[in-house]
């Protein structure tokens, strides 16, 4: 796509926004010299009502509940679909409102229970996200209407680009035939609603996306991102990223809190713990995997119980966890190629943009 065209197709989709200057001029490290106190805290709680908190989604001015349901887990193959149904309307009926998922969760099944629990008026009450991994537009598209099919839905609150762990990922998905012409053009015909992007290997990856979007005066208006509470001590997203989306107005979105439970195999701290510490940051919402009604009862409970963290309270805990914390360790999202769906299904992402095949033809 050329930059004077797509700056016409971005204006159709919200107001442009100039990157901080801070963001390139920033020493990379710099950061998280500065220790735990870059880490900014949430404001305010959110808005209570009954047992579930609710916050704005960034500049969207949407509101949602500040726990998130994990789609992945709900398409496990060891969870039958009327349990997964069952969850999800339970999850509902107790509040939480923003529903994750993925074109490439458990092969399509996730999206497929998901579109089925979303029936019986109960899209009307959810705020529906998922993601794409294609790079290029056709893939793009392709993977787009497949999940509108799958979900059942005429449209997706959220579409997030997923998994930008590499640094050509963001080139490839801005560049001429890549796969923001097929977002952009699905968000015009009133197939999406708002744009965000995914990663959870490095925080400079997350830096640079932002960067590159800028390039284009693009703004998006989600980033979902790793952050818990081991984070804080190896390359850190809520020191490096967190920031930027907050000055940006960006609606952040919290995973991994408590690692696919790889967190807690440490031993330093509890399954509240890590979900508070997650709340405890201007999150919009807090994603986590919910595969069982106790799961599902742990979450709520979260929500129910929960009281903003101070600066002491948060220096107590993260002092339970640098030890552990230090070599990424227990943040496999991070160190390994364990959560990388996308490096092991390479078709996924579609093949080459125009401009690269008309540079390299043999390739």
């Amino acid at each position: 796509m050329k930059r004077r065209e797509f700056f016409k197709a971005a204006a159709i989709c919200g107001a442009a926004s100039t990157l901080p200057a801070a963001l390139h001029q920033a020493n990379p490290t710099s950061s998280q010299e500065n220790g735990m106190n870059q880490i900014p805290l949430a404001s305010s709680a959110g808005t209570r009502k009954g047992d579930m908190i609710y916050r704005t989604l960034g500049r969207t001015g949407e509101q949602v509940s500040a726990i998130g349901m994990g789609g992945y887990h709900i398409g496990h193959h060891g969870l039958s679909e009327d349990d997964s149904v069952r969850l999800v309307r339970t999850a509902i009926d107790g509040g939480i409102t923003f529903m994750d998922n993925s074109w490439d969760y458990n092969e399509g099944e996730s999206e497929a229970r998901m579109g089925k629990a979303l029936k019986d008026g109960y899209r009307q009450k959810a705020f529906l996200m998922t993601k794409i991994d294609g790079r290029t537009k056709e893939m793009a598209a392709q993977q787009i209407e497949t999940c509108l099919k799958r979900l059942q839905t005429d449209h997706i609150d959220l579409l997030q680009h997923h998994e930008i762990i590499r640094f050509d990922d963001p080139d490839r998905i801005f560049a001429e035939g890549g796969a923001m012409e097929a977002v952009l053009a699905a968000k015009k015909a009133g197939k999406i609603r708002y744009i965000g992007f995914t990663g959870h290997k490095d925080p400079h990856i997350h830096l640079y996306t932002l960067r590159v979007a800028a390039d284009y005066d693009f703004h998006f208006d989600t980033v979902q991102m790793p952050l818990n509470v081991m984070d804080a001590h190896y390359r850190s997203f809520g020191q490096m990223v967190l920031p930027e989306l907050v000055k940006r107005e960006i609606g952040v979105l919290g995973m991994k809190s408590m690692g696919d439970g790889v967190i807690l195999k440490s031993r330093v701290v509890s399954p509240m713990e890590c979900l508070h510490y997650a709340l405890s940051l201007p999150t919009s919402v807090v994603i986590t995997g919910i595969d069982k009604p106790e799961i599902l009862d742990q979450a709520l409970e979260a929500a129910k119980t929960f009281k903003l963290m101070g600066r002491d309270q948060i220096a107590q805990l993260l002092s339970k966890t640098k030890e552990v914390a230090m070599a990424g360790k227990y943040e496999l999202f991070k160190t390994s190629s364990h959560f990388d769906s996308t490096a092991k299904h390479p078709d996924w992402l579609g093949g080459d943009t125009p401009a690269v095949q008309r540079l390299a033809p043999s390739a």
